[in-house]
């Protein structure tokens, strides 16, 4: 059993082909796909997708590369969302500096007020971080949460175990499949087991072995998966179970009815 902790189902790429899609990662052994949001317009499309197909966990928040676009009202909408029993986590949430003209003030404001709000509802939470994970870290420090998932981890030693610290798992996928990512695949060699969950980032961060312009699909996670059993020197059997235990640990309501 595999658990895929991160996939945008209701991406453009995909169309209306989400039934194929879950089918399909089901066929390849994938029992959980957990779905984030990116902003208030897509919230209502991510619960419908996650009612209807089994085995999908909605979660819920404002990406930083949205909040451009969003207002403050959002964040009451948010709640309403938060509130609803199968939401697993808030999400996608936190900071991006790596695109310069992104308004980075903005961006605080709103990760700081979901933080508060993960909080309040006592949720893990679904962290973007790219080229910002030590301004992240000090907003966990200054408003802790319950723990969540570094999502598309690609920091340091140090800063993976700042995360580790804070009771983060941290998500690996297809970017570690490329042998060229040496320093990501020496961090997911080496960190503790049982801080690491599996992801596709789905249709993004495609793996090695699709052609260029394929989507990522769901469906490709045991195959992203040998690469990291690979790596650790383990069976695909024993990283399965691992990581599938280290998912319904950081996001207990996977599992709930």
């Amino acid at each position: 059993m595999f658990i895929d902790t991160h996939c945008h189902l209701d991406a453009a790429e995909f169309g209306a082909d989400q039934a194929e899609l879950v089918e399909a990662a089901q066929r390849a052994g994938v029992s959980r796909i957990v779905v984030p949001s990116v902003e208030r317009a897509n919230f209502a499309t991510v619960q419908a997708l996650c009612a209807q197909h089994l085995g999908c966990a909605p979660a819920f928040g404002i990406h930083p590369m949205y909040v451009e676009r969003a207002v403050p009202d959002d964040l009451t909408v948010l709640r309403d969302y938060l509130a609803l029993p199968q939401t697993v986590a808030v999400g996608e949430i936190g900071l991006d500096f790596f695109v310069e003209h992104y308004d980075r003030a903005r961006q605080e404001f709103y990760f700081v007020e979901q933080l508060k709000l993960a909080r309040e509802f006592d949720l893990p939470v679904l962290l973007h971080l790219r080229r910002a994970q030590d301004i992240v870290l000090k907003h966990l420090r200054q408003h802790p949460v319950r723990g969540g998932i570094a999502h598309a981890f690609n920091g340091s030693r140090q800063q993976a175990d700042q995360f580790i610290k804070l009771g983060f798992k941290l998500g690996f996928g297809g970017a570690m499949t490329h042998p060229r990512a040496l320093r990501l695949r020496e961090l997911a060699a080496t960190l503790p087991l049982e801080a690491i969950v599996l992801e596709t980032d789905a249709p993004d961060i495609p793996p090695v072995f699709l052609a260029r312009g394929q989507p990522n699909k769901p469906e490709y996670l045991p195959r992203i998966a040998a690469t990291l059993a690979e790596l650790r020197g383990v069976s695909l059997a024993q990283l399965a179970q691992a990581t599938s235990q280290n998912a319904a640990a950081i996001l207990p309501g996977l599992f709930h009815p």
